[in-house]
């Protein structure tokens, strides 16, 4: 890459150590960082609506002329009212501005502007409050809008990239090589970067936009690629063909079909030369751990080791307990290695895992340290990918040289997405639910029937049950919403008085976090108040009802993952969604819900209506974040940027030719600065 555009952002004119510090902030540090920092939306200066037809309440575009501007008012002490009087020739319109003599000036009388707010009143007497303000005869008629953070506007950020366009946009290198760009008709990088900041139509911006989510999606298969290249070393260890019906045979239920099937394709990967890469995809109960248990069985009854990697010291304890319940009593002596365990605990368990005393070692982070190392390890298991990233299970994968990897998710994703997000991965899915349990009921209804849900959670814990209580939030930074802390301390008063109550949230420590939940799995406390972070939890089948305030704030498919924590034992179990928002689109998404617990077509509904920014969250399933792409509505560029990739590979598989010598820092830059040369 070229070094201007290496350079840290204070190299702008314009931006200086302070200015820096918020921009890091939001991830940007070079003047590149801050070209990739694309646009979320576009004000278009050229949709103007006549006064006369401008709809109360909704986002408006005028263009006005300044009549009138009215003294200064002081309505209290430290708050100053602004306002003038503007037309278009159609009406007349107030803009009243508040607290902004600077922005007062900016409207000179007699002069022409571009306006852009809500307009509120009635049709006698309308106004705009602290509307954007453009001047008429301003050039660039389609205005980006940035993510921002606190000390850092819109006209500042504008302005900072104009200059960075301006100093570096001549550095901006082309990545693709020409054959690509002529197959599928790709504009320059140059063209691409000007227009996506700042487009002179729509024409513009759309082809921008479709140069660089075609770079995106891309390189990111690229990388994968290169991931799936570079571990197509020969495995470690040759695994020999074992009858997995003794397994089978001993387990205390019956497997459903695509269990075995799950397990006898990891038997059949761990015969191969090269090292198997499957991801078991499962929703919420199926029994991924069965399934990594027959893995686990297979490795060892062939003399080698098994690693099972969890995201939390309670979900890492959950599986010891199960794998052991499964595999020692056929002679396979499993260990737990987690933070908890006190030094001489851990040395005696690191020296069992290195002499080979050990058979299958589960553990969190722990199992990354330089002082975790194994006897024979071939088969490395990690719980809940998402949750580690592509780093982390490159870095446990390397302490067996080349074993064989199996990954579990509980997050059911579309087909056509999963083979993006785990390009390197293939996918076993697990469709069925085991036998005996119990489908969750759901009901969704509004805030007025809250008191009612309480006495229904009551119940539950009368029968000595344990529930959940979700909140979307921790402090009281929005009003409108329940505090997760306030509300456990309403219920430990109010209508639950009687009960044990537990408060989780992402802010406590990881040790504390850890111990209530151990308290819970216990049933020392019968109701968790909780964010969130339960999403991926223990498994207490003791649960059998939870309640999910302002369900509307979720996506389908992380209402899905959270009814997922109750249902998972014999007893019937309920999950109860409140919500005030009653609009057309809530009401349909809470009703996909309420009818289906089918995890696959949840996530399906759920891509359909929200997209995969907010499908996946901040977390991205171990994804490099994508900047622009948005995987469901591009999919025909996906399938272009697929085809493309294949053909660079298959000529050049890790992208040492000249021509993909910019390819390859893409990728390098993508995955986390060289992840691809680990």
């Amino acid at each position: 890459m070229n070094s201007e555009l290496d350079k840290p952002i204070t190299y702008l004119k314009g931006v200086g150590p302070k200015r820096a510090e918020l921009y890091a902030k939001m991830g940007v540090f070079t003047v590149y960082d801050l070209l990739c920092h694309y646009p979320r939306s576009y004000i278009d200066l050229n949709t103007v609506t006549p006064l006369s037809d401008s709809v109360t309440g909704e986002q408006t575009v005028v263009k006005v002329t300044v009549v009138k501007k009215l003294p200064e008012a002081r309505i209290r002490k430290g708050l100053s009212v602004f306002k003038a009087v503007v037309t278009d020739g159609t009406a007349d319109l107030t803009v009243v501005i508040y607290n902004s003599s600077f922005l007062f000036a900016q409207l000179e009388l007699d002069k022409e502007y571009y306006l852009i707010g809500r307009i509120t009143g009635t049709l006698i007497r309308r106004e705009m409050n602290s509307p954007l303000v453009f001047k008429a005869d301003t050039d660039c008629k389609v205005q980006p809008v940035y993510r921002l953070t606190e000390g850092i506007s819109q006209n500042v950020l504008r302005g900072n990239m104009k200059n960075a366009l301006a100093a570096c946009g001549k550095y901006i290198y082309e990545p693709l090589p020409q054959w690509v760009k002529t197959q599928y008709q790709l504009c320059a990088e140059e063209y691409a970067m000007n227009n996506i900041h700042f487009p002179k139509d729509t024409i513009g911006y759309e082809t921008a936009k479709k140069r660089l989510v075609f770079d995106e999606l891309l390189v990111l298969q690229l990388g994968m690629s290169l991931i799936r290249t570079k571990s197509r070393q020969y495995a470690s260890f040759s695994l020999k063909n074992i009858p997995m019906q003794t397994f089978f045979e001993s387990l205390p239920f019956e497997l459903t079909a695509c269990q075995k099937k799950a397990a006898l394709d990891c038997a059949e990967d761990m015969q191969k030369q090269f090292p198997m890469n499957r991801l078991v995809q499962g929703d919420v109960g199926s029994g991924k751990t069965a399934v990594a248990a027959a893995a686990a069985y297979f490795a060892c009854k062939n003399g080698c080791q098994t690693a099972l990697m969890a995201p939390t010291e309670v979900l890492a304890a959950q599986h010891y307990d199960t794998l052991k319940g499964f595999l020692e009593p056929l002679g396979i002596k499993v260990a737990l290695l987690t933070g908890a365990l006190t030094q001489k605990q851990k040395n005696a368990v690191r020296e069992g895992a290195q002499n080979g005393d050990f058979d299958v070692v589960v553990g969190t982070h722990t199992l990354f340290q330089n002082s975790t190392g194994f006897k024979k390890l071939a088969l490395v298991i990690t719980d809940e990918q998402h949750r580690f990233g592509v780093r982390q299970r490159a870095t446990l994968a390397q302490k067996g040289g080349a074993p064989h990897k199996l990954v579990m998710s509980a997050t059911p994703i579309p087909r056509t997405l999963a083979m993006m997000i785990y390009g390197d991965l293939d996918i076993s899915v697990l469709d069925e639910l085991p036998k005996g349990r119990q489908p969750v009921k759901t009901y969704a209804v509004t805030g007025k029937l809250r008191e009612r849900a309480f006495a229904y959670v009551k119940k539950h814990l009368e029968q000595g049950r344990q529930g959940y209580v979700v909140c979307p939030m921790i402090d009281e930074s929005d009003m409108e919403l329940a505090d997760v802390k306030s509300y456990a301390k309403k219920l430990k008063e109010g209508a639950l008085k009687d009960y044990r109550i537990g408060l989780l949230h992402g802010k406590l420590a990881s040790e504390k976090k850890e111990k209530i939940m151990a308290d819970f799995k216990a049933h020392k406390l019968d109701l968790l108040v909780s964010t969130t972070v339960i999403e991926v939890g223990v498994d207490v089948p003791n649960a059998t009802i939870m309640v999910i305030e302002n369900a509307d704030r979720f996506g389908l498919s992380q209402l899905h993952q959270l009814r997922g924590r109750v249902g998972r034992g014999s007893f019937e179990s309920d999950c109860v969604l409140i919500t005030d928002n009653v609009s057309e689109t809530t009401v349909k998404r809470l009703k996909i819900l309420s009818s289906t617990t089918d995890g696959f077509k949840i996530s399906e509904e759920d891509l359909k209506l929200r997209g995969p920014g907010d499908f996946f969250g901040d977390r991205q399933h171990g994804l490099p974040k994508l900047r622009i792409a948005d995987m469901s509505q591009d999919m025909d560029v996906l399938k272009k940027a697929r085809h493309a990739a294949e053909m660079i590979t298959q000529q050049d598989p890790l992208l040492e030719n000249a021509e993909n010598k910019g390819l390859k820092e893409l990728v390098d830059k993508l995955f986390e600065e060289g992840l691809t040369d680990n």
